[in-house]
This record gives structure tokens, sequence and C-alpha cells, in this order.
């Protein structure tokens, strides 16, 4: 896949055009490190890493079958981070009872010194939007640092139900879940492109 190809887009009627394409670990390794390592992103845990780090992070999630790094453009330009994958294979194998069509997802915004109101959820829409146009997808799994109380309102926003608490060998997590029913009530919109 070239770097170039939309793999989705839609339009927020506030902030404009959102798209998806695929992340190249050489390529955006740098654009990533400044995001990853910024003060903001400190539940992605990723603070210290070094520019080779972060390449070899998502040359690793590039060669994985069940994990996929995306990067999230705004107007044409970089604004975010998608991952999706794999529940049953990754992330909370024996933590839950996974089902077929799950999917789990991590999105990640780009520091910015001139915010955009409503912007983060216009993100996580554009992302579930996207995860939901794949018809396998039947719900979207996420399972964010239990103290990260913002994400747990955006997560609520686009229709999320926090199960509970799971304990991860990196954190302790609030385990919520969206089905593609609970998404488009939340929001007005299905997973295809508008």
């Amino acid at each position: 896949m070239s770097t170039t190809e939309t793999l989705y887009s839609r339009t927020d009627a506030d902030l404009g055009t959102f798209a998806i394409r695929p992340l190249d670990p050489f390529s955006d390794a740098e654009l990533l490190h400044g995001w990853v390592t910024h003060p903001k992103a400190a539940f992605w845990m990723m603070q210290d890493a070094s520019l080779p780090d972060v390449e070899r992070e998502y040359m690793k999630i590039a060669a994985a079958e069940h994990h996929h790094a995306f990067i999230g453009l705004h107007e044409g330009r970089p604004a975010f981070l998608m991952e999706r994958y794999d529940p049953s294979e990754l992330e909370l194998v024996g933590l839950y009872d996974a089902q077929p069509g799950d999917v789990g997802m991590h999105f990640l915004v780009a520091p910015s010194d001139t915010p955009l109101h409503g912007f983060t959820r216009a993100v996580i829409t554009t992302v579930m939007a996207a995860l939901f146009a794949d018809p396998e997808t039947r719900r979207v799994v996420v399972e964010p640092d239990v103290n990260n109380t913002a994400v747990h309102a955006l997560n609520e926003a686009v229709g999320f139900v926090p199960q509970g608490p799971v304990q991860k060998p990196e954190k302790q997590a609030l385990l919520s879940f969206c089905t593609r029913e609970q998404f488009e009530a939340a929001t007005g919109l299905t997973g295809a492109s508008v």
C-alpha cells in the first residue's frame, strides 16, 4: 500500500475533511516520534522513546498479522495516529470473552499549538466510522488506562459502554465496547464514507 493511498475519508460539517492512509514506519517515524513523546501523550507510554525506538515499534506493527497502524489526515495534513488490532490475538488475550467481529482500537491526536474546538471528538468519530466501514466489524473494543478520564468521556460520546477494569501487564485498563448500533445511535453516522 502506498502512503498516499486514502483508505477512508469523511467530511465533518464543522471541521472539514478527515482521511486515513497507511503508515510508513520509515517516512512517518520522525512525525510519530514528536507525537508519542509529547507530554500530552503520556498514556501512550512512549515518553522516553528514541527515534529508532519509534521506527522499530512501527516496523513491528507493519510486519504483524493482527495489528495495523495508520496516519489520519485533517485537510490533507497529518493530524492523528490510528491503530487497529485483533483483541483475540493481542492486547486483551484471555482478559475478556472475544467475539467474532471484535476489533481493537487505539488513537492519538497530534499535539497542536492551535487546538480546534471539537477536533478530538471529530477524530474519534472518524476512526470509529472507518472501523465500521468494514462490514466484518461488529464491535470495537478499547482498553484505555483507568485514569485517562478525558478519553473515557470521548469514548462514551461515540457510543462506548464501559464493562469494567482489567489488569494488563503495563496498566489497569477500563475495558469498553461499542457495537455498530451504539455508534450509529450516538453519532447519527454509519460506517460508510460521508
